[in-house]
Order: C-alpha cells, then sequence, then structure tokens
C-alpha cells in the first residue's frame, strides 16, 4: 500500500495554505497599525529640526547622483529600444514624446522610488535593526522618548517630501539623455524631435508621476522604519531586515504604481467632464 507524500496531502496544503494567509493578514495588520502610530504623531507632534536637516540631506543630497545616473541612461535606453520599429513605419521623429511620456508618467517616478528604496530604505532598516538589537531603542523608552516619534516620523518626513524632487531630477535627466542619443546618434532632427514631444506630451504626464512618487515615498519609509523596529536579533537578523524593507517596498511600489494609475485616469476623466 503506497503512502501519499505530504506535499500531495490535500489536509496538509490547505493548513500550509491557511497559515500562510493568516501570517500575511497579520503582518499587513501590523504595518498598518505601525503606519497609524506614526501618522498620528505626525499630525500631533513636531519633529526636531535637528534630527530631521540630517536626514533630509542624506535622503535627498547623497541620493541625486544615483537618480540622474539612472535617469540618464534609462532615456537613452528608451530610445535605443523605440528606434528601429519607430523607423520601420517612419515615424522616428515621434520618438521624443514616447520617450518623455514614458518618463514622466512610469520610468521616472518608479525607478527614482526603486533606487530611494535600494539606498534609503534598506539604510534605514539597518540602522533601526542595529539600535533595536543593541537595546538602544528599549533605552529611548526609558528615557522617556517615543521612538517612533524620534525615529520613524523624521524618516517618513525626508522620504515623503524629498522623493517628488528626486522624480523630477529622474525625469530630466532621462529626457536631456533621450534628446541626446537620439539627435546626436540616432541623427533625428532636434526640431521636429521637439515638436512631437510638445505636442504629444502633456502636464497631466507630469503631475501623474509626482502624484504617484509621493506614495512611493511613504510605502518606502514605513517598510524601511517597520523591518528595522521588528528586526531579529544578531547581524544575520539585521541584514535580513534591509533585504526584506528593499523588498517589501519595491513589490509595494508596483501595486501602488498599477492602483494609483487606476486612480488618476479616473480622476483625469472626471475632471474633463467638469471642465470640458
Amino acid at each position: 500500500m503506497s503512502v501519499v507524500p505530504n506535499t500531495l496531502n490535500p489536509e496538509g496544503f490547505i493548513r500550509t495554505v491557511g497559515q500562510m494567509t493568516l501570517d500575511g493578514v497579520t503582518f499587513v495588520g501590523d504595518v498598518a497599525l505601525f503606519a497609524w502610530k506614526m501618522l498620528g504623531l505626525l499630525v500631533s507632534q513636531r519633529s526636531r529640526r535637528g534630527v530631521l536637516l540630517p536626514l533630509l540631506y542624506q535622503t535627498g543630497v547623497q541620493s541625486i547622483s544615483v537618480v540622474v545616473i539612472t535617469g540618464g541612461f534609462i532615456g537613452m535606453v528608451i530610445a535605443v529600444q523605440t528606434y528601429d520599429q519607430l523607423h520601420f513605419m517612419h515615424l522616428e521623429s515621434t520618438l521624443g514624446s514616447v520617450i518623455n511620456t514614458s518618463l514622466l508618467r512610469e520610468l521616472g517616478p518608479v525607478l527614482a522610488a526603486t533606487m530611494l528604496a535600494g539606498r534609503v530604505g534598506s539604510s534605514m532598516a539597518a540602522e533601526l535593526g542595529t539600535m533595536r538589537v543593541t537595546e538602544q531603542i528599549e533605552a529611548l523608552r526609558v528615557l522617556g522618548v517615543n521612538p517612533i516619534h524620534y525615529l520613524v516620523v523624521p524618516r517618513f518626513l525626508s522620504c515623503f517630501l524629498l522623493i517628488p524632487l528626486l522624480t523630477v531630477l529622474a525625469d530630466a535627466a532621462g529626457i536631456v539623455g533621450g534628446w541626446f542619443f537620439s539627435t546626436q546618434i540616432l541623427g533625428i532632427d532636434n526640431h521636429h524631435y521637439w515638436h512631437h514631444a510638445q505636442a504629444y506630451g502633456s502636464p497631466t504626464d507630469l503631475y501623474c508621476g509626482l502624484f504617484k512618487s509621493v506614495f512611493f515615498g511613504a510605502a518606502i519609509a514605513i517598510n524601511g522604519c517597520h523591518r528595522g523596529f521588528h528586526c531579529d536579533a544578531g547581524a544575520e537578523g539585521v541584514g535580513r531586515a534591509a533585504t526584506e524593507a528593499f523588498v517589501f517596498s519595491f513589490v509595494s511600489i508596483l501595486v501602488l504604481d498599477f492602483f494609483l494609475s487606476l486612480v488618476f485616469d479616473v480622476l483625469v476623466q472626471f475632471v474633463r467632464l467638469l471642465w470640458p
């Protein structure tokens, strides 16, 4: 008589799926409660300037180079990948509209947020995780300081306030990079390039990207700080927290990008109905 392996046991499979579902719901609820506490302190108490300014410098100024380099090369990559298809249809002069629209609506905000998640989100998780392991967070509580207000709120503000500016820099670098490669390397006429870019582009594309970037920055800060506050003991726990912070932030960026695009399109259609 053959024995059914555990992997094919329906009861074990259902138990595993149920446990994963419970763990997922518990995790989402824990993150939501963490964010709610942080937002409550953000509204009720003012963050200290001496704590906030260094974080603004680390998040904004020190991220400029990587965001600009990434944006510039993405603009050139779009030009390389799109030129052949447009040239086949004799529409290569419209390359500027494709590059600018793609950057402003999608690639600029998403790539700026991804770079911020890798550079800042992981750093937040590692720094707060180290403080958790070395019991510095508990020491703040003993001193009568709310660790969420002192540690999380300034980091949230730094991401929330500066990611739109970093997105604009990524967009500008991508537009310049795409223009340079298209006109100087691919030989597209400069006048026609900008004419089509202006004809088919609109400020709505920029507003859409900035609208989404604010939510991306909030998700990066919340995920990074939450992973740091719930870090496991030891160096392995700190490393895992930093990795999870980036992974969760990246997944959150993609999920938010999808739903926010739908919401923004509905808002644009509604506004056009009111003011045709």
